[in-house]
């Protein structure tokens, strides 16, 4: 059987914790790489890490997951960080150091070796919005996340040329939420997802709407459960199943992430 492929591009940082004096590699498109190959397939990670201690870990840390770094950037300067703290079992986003990332571009090749795979996954901060049109010409199916800000500028750029959007909302109700589905759907995807924390996940596909549960268990730390659900869900298209298997596969996979520290 062969293997299913899918490669990130775009942010990487290190998630540390300041209060525990720990620092874990993360960031979401490079998350998904390795959620990927944990789940079996095989993966690529597109970004950049700078000439410190933190982008040497970064690295070592990708490739010791089994994911393909072999386009990865060392930048001259500082490895991205975000500062993190866990409250109740949640992470608590703090403040944000984009060292090279700032500096982050796709190549010609880089462009090439993305578009030979299954699927391209990026998201908001992954700084390659410019790049999805010559990625959908070369006939790339494009996954992308859209965090907690479908309506950010970054977003509304992007959106055009997503097949399989994901953003976060645990917040609005079910109604508010439809409507959202279906007005983000208008604008170019085929499938439309919102992760809701407990409350799981909803999905549409201009058709239908569609219901995904959790899988209870014990939390330890929810740092990575949205790109794991999403690692999930795109395996499983990409392995030909439904919206509704796959919706369910992501849920699976979540639930392995939250249950240690870390994104992984």
């Amino acid at each position: 059987m062969k293997k299913i492929r899918i490669a990130a591009a775009g942010d990487n940082c290190m998630d540390v914790y300041d209060k525990e004096n720990k620092a874990f590699p993360g960031g979401n498109p490079v998350n998904v790489a390795v959620y990927v190959a944990r789940l079996g397939g095989a993966s690529a990670y597109i970004g950049p890490v700078g000439t410190d201690a933190y982008g040497k870990q970064m690295m070592d840390a990708i490739q010791g997951k089994g994911v393909d770094v072999s386009r990865m950037k060392i930048l001259e300067g500082t490895t991205a960080v975000t500062h993190v703290e866990i409250v109740d079992g949640d992470r608590v986003l703090g403040d944000y150091e984009e060292g090279v990332m700032a500096d982050f571009k796709l190549d010609e090749e880089d462009i090439d070796f993305l578009s030979s795979y299954d699927m391209v996954v990026s998201g908001l901060w992954g700084m390659i919005e410019n790049d999805l049109p010559v990625l959908k010409e070369k006939g790339a199916t494009v996954a992308f996340d859209f965090a907690t800000r479908p309506d950010d500028p970054v977003s509304v750029k992007a959106i055009p040329y997503v097949d399989y959007g994901f953003f976060a909302d645990d917040d609005k109700d079910e109604e508010e939420l439809k409507k959202m589905l279906i007005d983000l759907h208008t604008k170019g995807p085929k499938v439309i997802v919102v992760t809701r924390g407990e409350k799981g996940s909803m999905a549409y596909d201009g058709e239908k709407f569609y219901y995904g549960g959790i899988v209870p268990c014990e939390v330890v730390d929810t740092m990575g459960a949205g790109d794991s659900f999403i690692a999930g869900f795109l395996y499983a298209i990409c392995a030909g199943k439904g919206i509704q298997e796959a919706m369910a596969d992501g849920a699976a996979n979540s639930s392995v992430t939250i249950a240690y520290s870390g994104a992984w």
